[in-house]
């Protein structure tokens, strides 16, 4: 009890030298953007590229700080799920082949992960989400063991007060809660830095706010999640959900989400951006913080803004101010935090040229935002593109348009004037915004994805066709061909060597009965749908019997109109979950004689296994 409270004290203590820093922070970033000490005399690029971790079957492998302790990188850094890595990749000056050095080092980055990865019997995907992620990873076992993801974890679970929850409506529906912030994890980004001039920043971020939507839509890669075909650009729905600490009551009240777009233009300086946020956002995490940063301004030095920065890496806009110290001296930027990652390292960086050079070449009509567009538009383009990607219609400066089309005839003119502006090579132009070209002709990651999804889909089990999937991304990215260029998958076929759990098998579209339905009503269900097993569920969606033709002779007895399915149902079931083995399964069937198995988790059904799935 002693030691709680001390700890108590000693938080509460911390927490209130770390606001007063905050406050300060901001105070000095206003002075040092009066008096001319922000550099606005260079122009640098940056990104960091956030890899998954699979094994030789495809699926998520935990390997992180093995495969961190045998990089020994300090470019590398772990993630919050153990599955996945992150590597920083140096910031450049954007001029002539800063495109081509860039991505020669994230190659050689990910080769060399790629490499230290096999040691643990890993390898690196490049993808907005891994499609053979389950339920099962996303539980606390997953979890990175370092204690600042468990404080996070921690803290806004007791902000949210209750299981986070996860809706997302596509061509399916997912729809489920859960109880950690892991389901975050499951996003993985390419993260683009571009370093602005303090006195250009609010006309280039509200540019940056302007250009998302159009962006996003030729660059989705993530249209998949626990099996489901959801959004073409999945992530956008699942980082705002996943991290969602509101609390929603029967009252009708403005609330902001810590993960999205933002609420308007922003008129004034960064310094605005950061109030806003403070304002509206609760504070996450602190630290101790040696130095004040205006102490350190009236000595003649560099602040590095610790409590700002802090602050600022538990606000997840989409587009995200930044502050930072390179070479000694303070700097702004824009980070965009949309993009995901893969399907190649190619596409990667064609996406980074299209978006810098849309940012650098803004036609001058575009300085003031507020003037030509309204801000909802920008946020509704951005959804629609995130639902429907290459497919999207948008609302443009007062009139609608498809998302190929803008982009085709519009946006990229302006990109490929941006880089010129720079004196980007030539080459490295042209190859990197055809590759943009060849998308909006031919089809972004997730279009890819989901035409071939549903391809095997028509041959096997879900299981089966989500890892072919991942198998044949693999293979693809590894061929460096940009996905434009990627075939369909032809000749893959499930074996038997694939398949080692229950849940892999088992049929997952299920017809279910109550327990106060009648018993007339379940043999014709059962007669006109020629199925032999029914699982029973209460009115909690519990699974509390089952109903099989084998005991259907009890109906005989009984007066089929006034007959329930609880009165012929079998109450004691034997059921396995889906991470039971199939031969244990298939010998529990063989023991106990039966045809067939639910499959469940805690009480309730999730799928069913039958002698011919067997």
């Amino acid at each position: 009890m002693g030691e709680h409270i001390a700890e108590s004290l000693s938080d509460e203590k911390e927490r209130k030298a770390f606001v007063a820093h905050l406050i300060d922070d901001i105070n000095a970033l206003e002075r040092m953007i009066r008096d001319g000490l922000i550099e606005n005399d260079k122009v640098r690029i940056g990104a960091e590229q956030e890899m998954c971790l699979i094994n030789q079957d495809y699926r998520p492998a935990p390997k992180s700080l093995e495969v961190i302790k045998a990089l020994d990188d300090s470019h590398f850094t772990t993630e919050l799920a153990s599955y996945n890595l992150e590597a920083n990749l140096d910031p450049l000056t954007l001029e002539q082949d800063c495109f081509r050095s860039m991505q020669n080092q994230l190659e050689g980055l990910l080769g060399k992960a790629n490499d230290r990865a096999g040691l643990s019997g890993a390898k690196i995907l490049l993808t907005g989400i891994l499609p053979t992620i389950s339920k099962d990873e996303l539980g606390m076992d997953f979890m990175t063991p370092i204690p600042r993801y468990y404080r996070i974890n921690e803290i806004l679970k007791t902000w949210r007060g209750d299981d986070f929850t996860v809706r997302i409506k596509g061509a399916d529906e997912l729809s489920l809660h859960h109880d950690s912030v892991l389901f975050e994890a499951c996003n993985t980004s390419f993260q683009l830095h571009l370093q602005i001039a303090p006195e250009d920043f609010t006309r280039s971020y509200n540019w940056a706010q302007a250009i998302s939507g159009p962006v996003l839509g030729v660059c989705c890669n993530s249209p998949l999640l626990l099996g489901k075909e959801l959004w073409r650009e999945t992530r956008i729905a699942l980082f705002q959900q996943s991290l969602d600490t509101r609390k929603w009551t029967k009252a009708v009240k403005e609330q902001v989400a810590r993960v999205g777009f933002g609420e308007r233009w922003q008129q004034n300086s960064v310094a605005e951006i950061f109030k806003q946020d403070i304002s509206t956002h609760r504070i996450l995490l602190t630290k101790p913080i040696a130095q004040n940063s205006l102490d350190l301004l009236n000595d003649g030095k560099v602040p590095k803004l610790e409590a700002l920065n802090l602050f600022n890496s538990t606000i997840y806009r989409w587009n995200r101010p930044c502050y930072g110290v390179g070479n000694g001296k303070p700097h702004l930027r824009i980070e965009s935090r949309y993009i995901p990652s893969g399907p190649t390292v190619l596409d990667e960086m064609a996406n980074f040229a299209f978006w810098v050079g849309l940012m650098a070449g803004r036609p001058s009509q575009f300085d003031e935002m507020p003037a030509v567009m309204d801000f909802r538009e920008a946020k509704l383009n951005f959804l629609r593109a995130a639902m429907n990607g290459r497919q999207a219609m948008f609302s443009w400066m007062g009139r609608i348009v498809s998302a190929k089309k803008l982009v085709r005839d519009e946006l990229l003119p302006i990109a490929y004037a941006g880089l010129r502006k720079f004196k980007i090579d030539e080459a490295d132009i042209s190859r990197l915004l055809g590759v943009i070209e060849g998308r909006i002709k031919n089809g972004t990651g997730a279009e890819w994805q989901i035409k071939n999804f549903r391809g095997l889909r028509s041959q096997m089990k879900l299981d089966s066709a989500i890892v072919q999937l991942t198998k044949a991304m693999h293979q693809n990215q590894e061929s460096r061909l940009p996905v434009h260029e990627w075939k369909p998958i032809e000749g893959m076929a499930e074996t038997a060597e694939s398949f080692h759990w229950a849940g892999q098998i088992m049929s997952t579209k299920l017809i279910k009965l109550y327990e106060d339905d009648y018993a007339n009503l379940a043999v014709a269900i059962m007669k006109w749908n020629n199925i032999h097993h029914l699982p029973v569920e209460n009115s909690k969606g519990e699974l509390i019997g089952l109903l099989t033709w084998s005991h259907m002779e009890k109906l005989e007895r009984l007066d089929k109109e006034e007959a329930k399915v609880s009165d012929i149902m079998i109450k004691e079931v034997i059921t396995v979950q889906p991470k039971t083995e199939i031969v244990t399964a298939k010998n529990l069937m063989k023991d106990h004689q039966i045809g067939c198995l639910p499959v469940c988790v805690d009480n309730h059904i999730v799928g069913i296994i039958s002698k011919a799935d067997l």
